[in-house]
Protein backbone atom coordinates (compact mmCIF):
# COMPACT_ATOMS: atom_id res chain seq x y z
CA UNK A 1 0.00 0.00 0.00
CA UNK A 2 1.56 3.50 -0.72
CA UNK A 3 2.03 6.02 1.68
CA UNK A 4 -0.84 8.74 0.54
CA UNK A 5 -3.00 5.58 0.36
CA UNK A 6 -2.02 5.22 4.32
CA UNK A 7 -2.42 9.01 4.88
CA UNK A 8 -5.85 9.27 3.20
CA UNK A 9 -7.02 6.59 5.48
CA UNK A 10 -5.59 8.11 8.39
CA UNK A 11 -7.16 11.67 7.67
CA UNK A 12 -10.54 9.94 7.17
CA UNK A 13 -10.65 8.06 10.65
CA UNK A 14 -9.69 11.20 11.90
CA UNK A 15 -12.28 13.07 10.27
CA UNK A 16 -14.74 10.37 11.64
CA UNK A 17 -14.03 11.82 15.16
CA UNK A 18 -14.65 15.01 14.28
CA UNK A 19 -11.19 16.16 14.27
CA UNK A 20 -10.52 19.94 13.67
CA UNK A 21 -8.21 21.79 11.65
CA UNK A 22 -6.27 18.72 10.17
CA UNK A 23 -3.41 19.63 8.41
CA UNK A 24 -1.25 17.44 6.34
CA UNK A 25 2.34 17.95 5.71
CA UNK A 26 4.82 16.55 3.36
CA UNK A 27 8.24 16.18 4.92
CA UNK A 28 9.69 13.83 2.87
CA UNK A 29 12.08 15.86 1.02
CA UNK A 30 13.65 17.42 4.52
CA UNK A 31 13.84 14.64 5.96
CA UNK A 32 14.20 11.20 6.89
CA UNK A 33 12.28 10.19 10.00
CA UNK A 34 8.61 10.23 7.79
CA UNK A 35 7.09 11.19 4.15
CA UNK A 36 4.37 12.75 6.11
CA UNK A 37 3.23 14.61 9.26
CA UNK A 38 -0.36 14.21 10.30
CA UNK A 39 -1.31 17.22 12.58
CA UNK A 40 -4.92 17.54 13.77
CA UNK A 41 -6.98 18.58 18.13
CA UNK A 42 -9.80 17.48 19.58
CA UNK A 43 -11.80 19.37 22.40
CA UNK A 44 -11.23 17.10 24.89
CA UNK A 45 -9.44 13.46 26.15
CA UNK A 46 -12.50 11.46 25.18
CA UNK A 47 -12.39 12.80 21.71
CA UNK A 48 -8.40 12.77 21.24
CA UNK A 49 -8.10 8.97 22.60
CA UNK A 50 -11.07 8.63 20.13
CA UNK A 51 -9.64 9.73 16.60
CA UNK A 52 -6.57 7.80 17.85
CA UNK A 53 -8.21 4.73 18.73
CA UNK A 54 -9.94 5.09 15.36
CA UNK A 55 -6.99 5.86 13.02
CA UNK A 56 -5.38 2.33 14.85
CA UNK A 57 -8.16 0.93 13.93
CA UNK A 58 -8.93 1.70 10.43
CA UNK A 59 -5.03 1.50 9.56
CA UNK A 60 -4.86 -1.73 11.70
CA UNK A 61 -7.99 -3.60 9.74
CA UNK A 62 -5.07 -3.04 6.43
CA UNK A 63 -2.55 -4.12 8.12
CA UNK A 64 -0.73 -1.13 9.17
CA UNK A 65 0.70 -1.49 12.54
CA UNK A 66 1.18 1.56 14.43
CA UNK A 67 5.25 1.37 15.41
CA UNK A 68 5.00 3.28 18.63
CA UNK A 69 1.61 5.86 20.55
CA UNK A 70 2.91 8.10 22.94
CA UNK A 71 1.15 10.09 25.08
CA UNK A 72 -2.31 8.38 24.79
CA UNK A 73 -3.04 8.33 28.76
CA UNK A 74 -2.49 11.70 29.16
CA UNK A 75 -4.29 12.78 25.81
CA UNK A 76 -3.24 16.27 25.34
CA UNK A 77 -0.54 15.50 22.66
CA UNK A 78 -0.85 11.79 21.34
CA UNK A 79 1.63 10.89 19.17
CA UNK A 80 1.22 8.13 16.50
CA UNK A 81 4.23 6.39 14.84
CA UNK A 82 3.11 4.37 11.71
CA UNK A 83 6.74 4.89 10.00
CA UNK A 84 6.24 6.45 6.87
CA UNK A 85 3.45 8.69 8.50
CA UNK A 86 3.55 10.59 11.85
CA UNK A 87 0.14 11.61 12.94
CA UNK A 88 0.18 14.21 15.94
CA UNK A 89 -3.33 14.75 17.71
CA UNK A 90 -3.78 17.60 20.36
CA UNK A 91 -5.41 19.43 22.90
CA UNK A 92 -5.84 23.13 21.33
CA UNK A 93 -3.63 24.60 24.00
CA UNK A 94 -1.21 22.29 23.50
CA UNK A 95 -0.83 22.45 19.56
CA UNK A 96 -0.38 26.44 19.85
CA UNK A 97 2.43 25.93 22.51
CA UNK A 98 4.06 23.30 20.41
CA UNK A 99 3.35 24.65 17.29
CA UNK A 100 4.51 21.85 14.83
CA UNK A 101 3.45 23.86 11.58
CA UNK A 102 6.11 26.64 12.17
CA UNK A 103 8.64 23.82 13.35
CA UNK A 104 8.21 22.13 10.08
CA UNK A 105 7.21 24.80 7.90
CA UNK A 106 10.24 23.74 5.39
CA UNK A 107 8.03 20.86 4.88
CA UNK A 108 5.11 21.17 2.01
CA UNK A 109 1.46 21.71 3.37
CA UNK A 110 -1.10 19.92 1.24
CA UNK A 111 -4.98 19.42 0.67
CA UNK A 112 -6.21 16.07 1.45
CA UNK A 113 -7.09 15.57 -2.19
CA UNK A 114 -3.45 15.55 -2.97
CA UNK A 115 -3.58 12.25 -1.35
CA UNK A 116 -6.31 10.75 -3.76
CA UNK A 117 -5.05 9.31 -6.99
Amino acid sequence: METTEIALMAVNALEDKKAEDIRIIDISQISTIADYFIIADGSNKSQIQAMADNVSEVLGRSGITVKQIEGYQNANWILMDFQDIIIHIFDRENRLFYDLERIWRDGILIEKEALVK
